[in-house]
Protein backbone atom coordinates (compact mmCIF):
# COMPACT_ATOMS: atom_id res chain seq x y z
CA UNK A 1 0.00 0.00 0.00
CA UNK A 2 1.37 3.42 -0.93
CA UNK A 3 1.39 6.37 1.45
CA UNK A 4 -1.72 7.98 -0.03
CA UNK A 5 -3.84 4.85 0.35
CA UNK A 6 -2.68 4.51 3.96
CA UNK A 7 -3.70 8.12 4.60
CA UNK A 8 -7.05 7.51 2.90
CA UNK A 9 -7.66 4.63 5.31
CA UNK A 10 -6.97 6.94 8.26
CA UNK A 11 -9.16 9.68 6.79
CA UNK A 12 -11.97 7.17 6.28
CA UNK A 13 -11.90 6.32 9.98
CA UNK A 14 -11.85 9.99 10.98
CA UNK A 15 -14.85 10.77 8.75
CA UNK A 16 -16.73 7.74 10.04
CA UNK A 17 -16.13 8.85 13.63
CA UNK A 18 -17.48 12.30 12.68
CA UNK A 19 -20.73 10.74 11.42
CA UNK A 20 -20.13 11.36 7.72
CA UNK A 21 -22.60 9.06 5.88
CA UNK A 22 -20.17 7.80 3.21
CA UNK A 23 -16.70 8.04 4.76
CA UNK A 24 -14.76 5.82 2.34
CA UNK A 25 -16.24 7.46 -0.74
CA UNK A 26 -15.56 10.95 0.59
CA UNK A 27 -12.02 10.16 1.72
CA UNK A 28 -11.21 8.85 -1.76
CA UNK A 29 -12.93 11.74 -3.55
CA UNK A 30 -10.95 14.25 -1.50
CA UNK A 31 -7.70 12.41 -2.19
CA UNK A 32 -8.42 12.35 -5.91
CA UNK A 33 -9.36 16.05 -5.86
CA UNK A 34 -6.18 17.17 -4.06
CA UNK A 35 -3.86 15.01 -6.15
CA UNK A 36 -5.52 15.66 -9.52
CA UNK A 37 -6.26 12.01 -10.35
CA UNK A 38 -9.32 9.79 -10.64
CA UNK A 39 -10.43 7.71 -7.66
CA UNK A 40 -9.29 4.53 -9.42
CA UNK A 41 -5.80 6.01 -9.83
CA UNK A 42 -4.98 6.76 -6.19
CA UNK A 43 -2.59 3.82 -6.06
CA UNK A 44 -0.47 5.46 -8.79
CA UNK A 45 0.38 8.54 -6.69
CA UNK A 46 4.01 8.26 -5.59
CA UNK A 47 4.82 8.65 -1.91
CA UNK A 48 6.98 11.66 -2.73
CA UNK A 49 3.99 13.34 -4.38
CA UNK A 50 1.71 13.08 -1.35
CA UNK A 51 0.12 16.49 -0.77
CA UNK A 52 -0.40 17.47 2.87
CA UNK A 53 -3.36 19.62 1.82
CA UNK A 54 -5.24 16.33 1.96
CA UNK A 55 -5.47 16.66 5.72
CA UNK A 56 -6.79 20.21 5.41
CA UNK A 57 -9.71 19.15 3.23
CA UNK A 58 -10.29 16.07 5.37
CA UNK A 59 -10.65 18.31 8.42
CA UNK A 60 -13.20 20.43 6.56
CA UNK A 61 -15.24 17.35 5.68
CA UNK A 62 -14.85 16.09 9.24
CA UNK A 63 -16.54 19.33 10.34
CA UNK A 64 -19.41 18.33 7.97
CA UNK A 65 -18.74 20.86 5.26
CA UNK A 66 -20.28 19.27 2.15
CA UNK A 67 -17.89 17.29 -0.02
CA UNK A 68 -19.20 19.15 -3.07
CA UNK A 69 -18.37 22.55 -1.54
CA UNK A 70 -14.80 21.45 -0.95
CA UNK A 71 -14.27 20.06 -4.45
CA UNK A 72 -16.55 22.58 -6.19
CA UNK A 73 -18.26 19.85 -8.20
CA UNK A 74 -21.26 17.57 -7.95
CA UNK A 75 -22.11 14.56 -10.07
CA UNK A 76 -25.69 14.00 -11.24
CA UNK A 77 -26.57 11.22 -13.70
CA UNK A 78 -24.15 11.90 -16.60
CA UNK A 79 -23.33 15.47 -15.54
CA UNK A 80 -20.54 17.16 -13.63
CA UNK A 81 -21.88 20.40 -12.15
CA UNK A 82 -20.24 23.38 -10.49
CA UNK A 83 -21.64 24.00 -7.02
CA UNK A 84 -20.76 25.93 -3.89
CA UNK A 85 -22.17 28.23 -1.21
CA UNK A 86 -25.58 29.62 -2.14
CA UNK A 87 -26.89 26.74 -4.25
CA UNK A 88 -28.56 23.48 -3.26
CA UNK A 89 -26.29 20.49 -3.85
CA UNK A 90 -28.13 17.89 -6.00
CA UNK A 91 -28.75 14.57 -4.27
CA UNK A 92 -28.62 11.01 -5.67
CA UNK A 93 -32.29 10.45 -4.77
CA UNK A 94 -33.32 13.02 -7.36
CA UNK A 95 -31.74 10.92 -10.12
CA UNK A 96 -34.63 8.43 -9.91
CA UNK A 97 -37.11 11.33 -10.19
CA UNK A 98 -35.43 12.47 -13.40
CA UNK A 99 -35.26 8.89 -14.68
CA UNK A 100 -39.03 8.54 -14.37
CA UNK A 101 -39.54 11.90 -16.10
CA UNK A 102 -37.28 10.93 -19.01
CA UNK A 103 -39.20 7.70 -19.52
CA UNK A 104 -42.50 9.58 -19.40
CA UNK A 105 -41.38 12.13 -21.98
CA UNK A 106 -40.00 9.47 -24.30
CA UNK A 107 -43.34 7.65 -24.12
CA UNK A 108 -45.18 10.76 -25.32
CA UNK A 109 -45.95 11.03 -29.01
CA UNK A 110 -44.28 14.45 -29.18
CA UNK A 111 -41.43 15.30 -31.57
CA UNK A 112 -40.00 18.19 -29.53
CA UNK A 113 -41.35 17.90 -25.99
CA UNK A 114 -41.67 21.12 -24.00
CA UNK A 115 -40.35 20.79 -20.44
CA UNK A 116 -40.32 23.21 -17.49
CA UNK A 117 -38.13 22.78 -14.40
CA UNK A 118 -39.33 24.85 -11.44
CA UNK A 119 -36.87 25.75 -8.63
CA UNK A 120 -33.96 24.59 -10.77
CA UNK A 121 -31.14 25.35 -8.30
CA UNK A 122 -27.88 24.14 -9.86
CA UNK A 123 -29.72 23.28 -13.07
CA UNK A 124 -29.16 19.55 -12.55
CA UNK A 125 -32.67 18.42 -13.53
CA UNK A 126 -33.02 20.74 -16.52
CA UNK A 127 -29.58 19.85 -17.89
CA UNK A 128 -30.13 16.11 -17.44
CA UNK A 129 -33.41 16.30 -19.36
CA UNK A 130 -31.86 18.41 -22.12
CA UNK A 131 -29.00 15.95 -22.44
CA UNK A 132 -30.99 12.72 -22.31
CA UNK A 133 -34.01 13.87 -24.34
CA UNK A 134 -32.08 15.42 -27.25
CA UNK A 135 -34.99 17.11 -29.06
CA UNK A 136 -36.61 18.53 -25.94
CA UNK A 137 -37.08 22.24 -25.33
CA UNK A 138 -36.18 22.81 -21.68
CA UNK A 139 -36.98 25.91 -19.66
CA UNK A 140 -35.87 26.46 -16.06
CA UNK A 141 -36.54 29.08 -13.40
CA UNK A 142 -34.73 29.97 -10.17
CA UNK A 143 -35.55 32.75 -7.71
CA UNK A 144 -32.28 33.09 -5.78
CA UNK A 145 -29.56 35.30 -7.23
CA UNK A 146 -26.97 33.44 -5.14
CA UNK A 147 -28.02 30.14 -6.70
CA UNK A 148 -28.20 31.63 -10.18
CA UNK A 149 -24.49 32.46 -10.08
CA UNK A 150 -23.90 28.71 -10.19
CA UNK A 151 -26.82 27.86 -12.49
CA UNK A 152 -25.59 30.23 -15.18
CA UNK A 153 -22.16 28.57 -15.15
CA UNK A 154 -23.72 25.13 -15.50
CA UNK A 155 -26.20 25.92 -18.28
CA UNK A 156 -23.72 27.94 -20.35
CA UNK A 157 -23.53 26.44 -23.82
CA UNK A 158 -26.55 24.20 -23.24
CA UNK A 159 -30.04 24.36 -24.77
CA UNK A 160 -31.65 25.24 -21.45
CA UNK A 161 -33.57 28.53 -21.33
CA UNK A 162 -32.81 29.86 -17.82
CA UNK A 163 -34.81 32.65 -16.23
CA UNK A 164 -34.83 34.31 -12.83
CA UNK A 165 -38.23 34.41 -11.19
CA UNK A 166 -40.83 32.95 -8.85
CA UNK A 167 -41.88 29.38 -9.59
CA UNK A 168 -45.50 30.31 -8.85
CA UNK A 169 -45.73 32.96 -11.57
CA UNK A 170 -43.10 31.75 -14.05
CA UNK A 171 -43.49 31.27 -17.81
CA UNK A 172 -46.91 32.82 -18.50
CA UNK A 173 -45.88 32.68 -22.18
CA UNK A 174 -46.00 28.87 -21.99
CA UNK A 175 -49.45 28.48 -20.42
CA UNK A 176 -51.29 25.40 -21.70
CA UNK A 177 -48.41 24.24 -23.92
CA UNK A 178 -46.04 22.28 -21.66
CA UNK A 179 -45.68 18.48 -21.87
CA UNK A 180 -43.85 17.97 -18.57
CA UNK A 181 -43.43 20.08 -15.44
CA UNK A 182 -40.82 18.84 -12.99
CA UNK A 183 -39.61 20.22 -9.68
CA UNK A 184 -37.48 19.44 -6.66
CA UNK A 185 -38.87 22.20 -4.44
CA UNK A 186 -38.16 22.94 -0.78
CA UNK A 187 -40.23 20.48 1.25
CA UNK A 188 -38.78 20.22 4.76
CA UNK A 189 -41.19 21.26 7.55
CA UNK A 190 -39.93 24.18 9.63
CA UNK A 191 -40.47 22.00 12.72
CA UNK A 192 -37.84 19.53 11.44
CA UNK A 193 -34.93 22.00 11.38
CA UNK A 194 -32.94 20.35 14.17
CA UNK A 195 -33.13 16.93 12.52
CA UNK A 196 -31.70 17.99 9.18
CA UNK A 197 -28.18 16.72 8.36
CA UNK A 198 -25.51 19.35 9.10
CA UNK A 199 -24.38 19.38 5.45
CA UNK A 200 -27.84 20.61 4.42
CA UNK A 201 -28.88 22.62 7.47
CA UNK A 202 -25.65 24.60 7.76
CA UNK A 203 -24.67 24.95 4.11
CA UNK A 204 -27.63 24.59 1.73
CA UNK A 205 -29.68 27.80 1.36
CA UNK A 206 -32.78 27.84 3.58
CA UNK A 207 -34.83 28.95 0.58
CA UNK A 208 -34.14 25.53 -0.99
CA UNK A 209 -34.98 23.51 2.13
CA UNK A 210 -37.95 24.71 4.15
CA UNK A 211 -41.56 25.31 3.15
CA UNK A 212 -44.03 26.01 5.93
CA UNK A 213 -45.14 24.06 8.97
CA UNK A 214 -45.78 20.81 7.09
CA UNK A 215 -43.24 21.34 4.31
CA UNK A 216 -45.90 21.34 1.60
CA UNK A 217 -46.57 25.08 1.14
CA UNK A 218 -44.64 25.47 -2.10
CA UNK A 219 -45.82 22.13 -3.47
CA UNK A 220 -49.40 23.40 -3.09
CA UNK A 221 -48.46 26.47 -5.09
CA UNK A 222 -46.63 24.46 -7.73
CA UNK A 223 -49.75 22.34 -8.21
CA UNK A 224 -51.57 25.42 -9.54
CA UNK A 225 -48.56 26.51 -11.61
CA UNK A 226 -48.27 23.06 -13.17
CA UNK A 227 -51.97 23.00 -14.02
CA UNK A 228 -51.63 26.43 -15.67
CA UNK A 229 -48.59 25.43 -17.71
CA UNK A 230 -49.49 21.92 -18.83
CA UNK A 231 -51.46 20.97 -21.90
CA UNK A 232 -54.29 18.47 -21.33
CA UNK A 233 -52.61 15.10 -20.87
CA UNK A 234 -49.35 16.72 -19.76
CA UNK A 235 -47.56 15.35 -16.70
CA UNK A 236 -46.20 16.84 -13.48
CA UNK A 237 -43.38 15.20 -11.48
CA UNK A 238 -42.55 16.58 -8.05
CA UNK A 239 -40.06 15.38 -5.45
CA UNK A 240 -40.96 15.25 -1.76
CA UNK A 241 -39.59 13.92 1.52
CA UNK A 242 -39.83 10.20 2.18
CA UNK A 243 -41.99 11.03 5.21
CA UNK A 244 -44.54 12.77 2.94
CA UNK A 245 -45.45 9.67 0.95
CA UNK A 246 -49.20 9.59 0.47
CA UNK A 247 -49.69 13.27 1.29
CA UNK A 248 -48.56 14.86 -1.98
CA UNK A 249 -50.79 12.89 -4.41
CA UNK A 250 -53.79 14.16 -2.44
CA UNK A 251 -52.86 17.70 -3.48
CA UNK A 252 -53.39 16.68 -7.14
CA UNK A 253 -57.09 15.83 -6.93
CA UNK A 254 -59.68 15.20 -9.63
CA UNK A 255 -61.57 18.26 -8.38
CA UNK A 256 -58.54 20.37 -9.25
CA UNK A 257 -58.30 18.92 -12.74
CA UNK A 258 -55.89 16.01 -12.29
CA UNK A 259 -55.90 12.30 -13.06
CA UNK A 260 -53.69 9.32 -12.19
CA UNK A 261 -52.05 10.96 -9.16
CA UNK A 262 -49.58 8.49 -7.64
CA UNK A 263 -46.50 8.18 -5.45
CA UNK A 264 -43.26 6.48 -6.50
CA UNK A 265 -40.28 5.04 -4.56
CA UNK A 266 -36.62 5.95 -4.94
CA UNK A 267 -33.80 3.41 -5.28
CA UNK A 268 -34.02 2.72 -1.53
CA UNK A 269 -37.74 1.93 -1.92
CA UNK A 270 -38.77 5.03 0.05
CA UNK A 271 -41.60 7.28 -1.18
CA UNK A 272 -39.74 10.00 -3.08
CA UNK A 273 -41.87 11.70 -5.73
CA UNK A 274 -45.44 12.14 -6.89
CA UNK A 275 -46.80 12.34 -10.41
CA UNK A 276 -50.11 13.34 -11.93
CA UNK A 277 -51.58 13.95 -15.37
CA UNK A 278 -53.62 17.01 -16.30
CA UNK A 279 -57.10 15.76 -17.03
CA UNK A 280 -58.55 16.07 -20.50
CA UNK A 281 -61.34 18.66 -20.79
Amino acid sequence: MNLLLAEVAQATQRLADAGVPSPRNDAEELAAFVHGVKRGELHTVKDADFDARYWEVTARREAREPLQHITGRAYFRYLELQVGPGVFVPRPETESVVGWAIDAVRAMDVVEPLIVDLCTGSGAIALALAQEVPRSRVHAVELSEDALQWTRKNVEGSRVDLRQGDALTAFPDLDGQVDLVISNPPYIPLTEWEYVAPEARDYDPELALFSGEDGLDLIRGIERTAHRLLRPGGVVVIEHADTQGGQVPWIFTEERGWADAADHPDLNNRPRFATARKAMP
